[in-house]
């Protein structure tokens, strides 16, 4: 059955190191700082008519809501059938710091202290709800929330809405806010944290993730109904995957046997040979089992040398439901700058990890061609992306 194309068209996007797409690609160049991975110099203000509006919703609706604003711009004007057009954004959690702190209040402060607007702040569907109802479109409006792959799950999910006909327009993407001090003692506990505060997917010291916020919108289009408006298109979502460990809760399948189904139904998505694949933009969260299963699996499906491989992670953290978003719109700025990130961290091969080409310590200019982006969350859910630069036909 022939399918509709889908462009990007426009990106949104909040982290670590950078707020906006021009700050957080500079980021993505630079110094990786230490410790926890928060968003500093949001201003949510500005996207909220008065300081009541903005106290109704937690703050990883005020980044989606911040981030859809960025990506629509960029994209131009749209003005879809509102029926036609939908919302699919992602998170681990929702509102975790609104629960934490109305539960503290709760028990603190007295019953009366709980804001009649917990369960719309707290909510996974917060921020879907409410960049649909801020924007309008009346297509589905949806959540994924699947750990880790929320954001490249919901991405997928939304191209296929647009691909097989449902849609001409979707915002897609994650937002994550979960730096809580009960969440974050909760990752501690279960030894998922580095101890020494420092990233380093890949590389042989690594010892665990850095917990961190951010967000990415992406605006999908029906790539005819794109050009028909003139709008320029920034790149191509030609494959998608996802598949499941059916393993364990946290780890991942010995040998990555999850992670190599999905790859390969990705690139056989996007009517690729895993050759034609010449960059990964990793899983890589900095954990020992999870940065040798995947690049055990990046071996099976691509063998070697393979494509050049980058962890974003090692700059941004790792931002749970929001990081495939927030490495989707890395991929998308790395076509458009011509240049690779590089694997903030890594600095010592493991002896003991299967090889692959890894950027680092330096940006490495390229020829953009299709590209992989992983997703890999705690359940044994998997998810791939496949983006393409934009098509020329």
């Amino acid at each position: 059955m022939s399918r509709r194309r889908v462009a990007v068209t426009g990106l949104g996007v909040l982290a670590a190191c950078g707020v906006g797409r021009e700050d957080f690609w500079a980021g993505l160049l630079s110094e990786a700082p230490r410790g926890l991975r928060a968003v500093v110099g949001f201003d949510p203000t500005p996207h909220f008519a008065n300081a009541k509006e903005l106290r109704r919703h937690d703050r990883f609706t005020q980044f989606a809501l911040a981030c859809a604003s960025e990506a629509l711009e960029e994209a131009g004007d749209l003005n879809p059938d509102p029926d036609r057009a939908g919302v699919w954004i992602g998170t681990g959690v929702g509102g975790l710091m609104s629960t934490e702190t109305h539960v503290l209040w709760h028990f603190v402060k007295g019953p009366k202290r709980v804001t009649p607007f917990l369960i719309p702040m707290m909510m996974a569907n917060a921020a879907a709800a409410a960049v649909s109802m801020r924007h309008g479109y009346q297509g589905p409006c949806e959540v994924t929330s699947t750990a880790c792959a929320s954001s490249t799950q919901s991405i997928g999910n939304a191209a296929e809405l647009i691909r097989h006909g449902r849609c001409d327009v979707m915002l897609a993407g994650g937002s994550e806010c979960s730096s809580s001090p009960t969440g974050l003692q909760g990752f501690a506990n279960m030894t998922a944290l580095s101890r020494t505060g420092i990233s380093r997917p890949f590389d042989r010291e690594r010892d665990g993730f850095l917990h961190a916020e951010g967000c990415g919108v992406l605006v999908l289009e029906e790539l005819d109904y794109a050009r028909a408006r003139g709008a320029a298109v920034l790149a191509e979502i030609t494959g998608y995957a996802s598949t499941a460990d059916a393993y364990h809760i946290t780890a991942p399948s010995p040998g990555g046997a999850g992670a190599v189904s999905c790859m390969e139904r990705a690139v056989a998505d996007a009517g690729l040979e895993p050759s034609d694949v010449v960059h990964i933009n990793a899983h890589g969260t900095s954990t020992p089992l999870n940065d040798a299963n995947e690049a055990e699996a990046i071996v099976k499906v691509f063998g070697t040398p393979g494509p050049l491989v980058t962890s974003t992670k090692g700059v941004t953290g790792h931002a749970l439901g929001a990081a495939g978003a927030v490495e989707a719109v890395a991929v998308i700025m790395a076509m458009q700058h011509g240049v690779l990130p590089p694997t903030a961290g890594y600095e010592n091969p493991d002896p003991d990890m299967a090889p692959i080409r890894i950027v680092a310590p330096d940006p490495c200019a390229w020829a953009p061609g299709p590209s992989l982006s992983n997703s890999f969350g705690f359940g044994g859910h998997n998810a791939c992306l496949v983006i393409s630069p934009p098509p020329a036909d």
